[in-house]
């Protein structure tokens, strides 16, 4: 399969991975689903595809999950070595953070923290780190800050935020083909989240507007619920909206966004509340300079199609 620029190439050899809630197995690539019987023949299971379309499914999976094991891979985001370094974590989840055909980190946070941290006088040095372990290795000083597309809503008082400096709704994607036209038709569905992120706490917080879906699939690896519903494992799933359009581009896959947002909310810098550095209040001033000067919209004009509609901020607060 060519590498499109936002993952690295799968590999050949056979590779069995488990995930948190059900194991991808190269041989028969069926992909048992928390509390569904997909063992069975059906529109759920692999099993049920034309050979055209098992292949297309495995290559996809494939290639999610070995960008997800390439984690503490390290890129220096800026050319000046003398600078002091801020470590940044993040995860894969492009156009935001991802790796080049050279297995660099890139993207539109890489671009955007660059210049930040260089205009505060330091070097962004980006990691890839386990993304549910985030909070902890802000913490333990493992990572200076946490930086990859991050919601702020329902996390204020977590973390200490430099921003918001984007705008991103959270969305509902389904296949082109779905009866699913809005949320409530979700009631009785099995819809791919990842682990830890905000639609899943959102579906999971009991909330009598969220529909009664039949299962949530929680994933350490982001990229992996794209692929399942591609390949009709799931019946949707929930994540930024600008990562799912960035994989419909990058994979060719046919799906539908719902119009009506599952939320919609800022992006920031998450630093970690014991920090007494002031980091978190310059790069907030700093991102304020970088709209005033146009510099924020060039950056995000390289990788999104519209990019005011992200650099509505002040919006959010109104």
């Amino acid at each position: 399969m060519r590498n499109k620029g936002k993952f690295p190439s799968a590999p050949t050899a056979e590779i069995s991975v488990v995930q948190e809630c059900g194991s991808v197995y190269n041989e028969e690539w069926i992909v048992p689903i928390c509390g569904t019987d997909n063992e069975q023949e059906g529109e759920n299971t692999i099993i049920g595809m034309n050979r055209h379309k098992r292949v297309k499914c495995a290559l996809a999976l494939l290639t999610m999950l070995t960008a997800g094991l390439l984690s503490g891979c390290v890129s220096d985001a800026a050319s000046d070595s003398t600078l002091p370094t801020i470590t940044v974590g993040s995860d894969t989840y492009p156009p935001y953070v991802y790796m080049d055909n050279n297995g660099d980190i890139t993207g539109l946070d890489v671009d955007i923290a660059e210049e930040a941290f260089r205009r505060m006088g330091y070097r962004a040095e980006f990691t890839t780190i386990d993304w549910e372990q985030k909070t902890e290795l802000v913490d333990n000083g493992e990572i200076d800050c946490i930086w990859d597309c991050f919601s702020m809503d329902g996390r204020e008082n977590d973390y200490q935020w430099a921003g918001p400096y984007l705008v991103s709704r959270q969305v509902i994607a389904v296949s082109a083909q779905s009866g699913i036209e809005r949320m409530s038709d979700l009631a009785g569905k099995t819809i791919a989240v990842q682990s830890t992120g905000k639609p899943e706490a959102i579906f999971l917080s009991g909330d009598e507007n969220v529909p009664a879906f039949r299962n949530i699939i929680s994933l350490a690896d982001r990229g992996v619920q794209y692929a399942m519903l591609d390949c009709g494992y799931v019946d949707a799933v929930a994540a930024h909206e600008e990562a799912i359009r960035q994989y419909m581009k990058d994979y060719g896959a046919n799906f539908r966004i719902l119009d009506e947002p599952l939320l919609t909310t800022g992006i920031g810098v998450a630093f970690s509340k014991n920090d007494t550095r002031g980091l978190a209040a310059q790069l907030t001033e700093v991102f304020a300079q970088m709209r005033e000067d146009g510099s924020m919209e060039q950056l995000v004009g390289k990788y999104l199609e519209v990019p005011a509609h992200s650099l509505e901020v002040e919006q959010l607060e109104q």
